[in-house]
C-alpha cells in the first residue's frame, strides 16, 4: 500500500510541474528574467563559434539585459544543428541582435498539461490495480522443500 501512495504523491508533483513550451514572441522582447530561445544566424555560429561551438541552432535561457543591440542570456542549454544539446548552468552570454533570427518565450501549455495528466493518472491507477493483486495463487501454498535442487548442463 506504502508504494501505491509513493506512487500517488509522485505523480502528483510530477503534474505540478506541468509542461512548458516554447512559443515565438511575435516581435516583442518579453520582460527580464523570461527563459526564452535565441535561433542564431550563420553569421552568430561563426561570431560565436570559440566561446559555444559552430553548431550552434539555438540559445536558450534567462534573459537578463536587453539593450538596444545585444541580449546578455544566462545560458541554459544549447541546441545544436544536428539534434544535440548541450547543458550549461547559467554561463553569461552576450548575443548580438544580428546573431538572432527569431525569438521565443517559453510559456505554460494547458493542453499538453492536462493530457500529461491524463496520462499519469492512468499508469498511476493500472500499477496500483496490479499491485493490489498481489503474487501469488492463495489457494495453492507453497511448502518448502529440506533439500536444493540442481540442473546440470554440460558445456558446448
Amino acid at each position: 500500500m506504502r508504494s501505491v501512495s509513493r506512487i500517488g504523491v509522485g505523480g502528483i508533483g510530477f503534474l505540478l510541474v506541468g509542461c512548458y513550451t516554447m512559443q515565438p514572441t511575435g516581435g516583442t522582447v518579453p520582460k527580464l528574467g523570461t527563459i526564452m530561445g535565441f535561433d542564431i544566424t550563420d553569421v552568430g555560429r561563426v561570431a560565436l563559434a570559440g566561446p559555444m561551438g559552430p553548431e550552434i541552432a539555438q540559445v536558450e535561457g534567462r534573459l537578463v539585459e536587453k539593450d538596444s543591440n545585444e541580449y546578455v542570456v544566462a545560458v541554459s542549454g544549447l541546441h545544436l544543428l544536428r539534434g544535440g544539446e548541450q547543458v550549461w548552468h547559467g554561463e553569461m552570454v552576450h548575443l548580438k541582435s544580428e546573431y538572432v533570427s527569431s525569438l521565443y518565450e517559453r510559456r505554460f501549455s494547458a493542453a499538453r498539461s492536462v493530457a500529461l495528466g491524463a496520462a499519469s493518472i492512468g499508469a498511476i491507477a493500472i500499477i496500483a490495480t496490479r499491485s493490489l493483486g498481489g503474487l501469488g495463487n492463495p489457494d495453492r501454498p507453497v511448502t518448502p522443500t529440506d533439500t536444493g535442487q540442481t540442473l546440470r548442463r554440460p558445456r558446448p
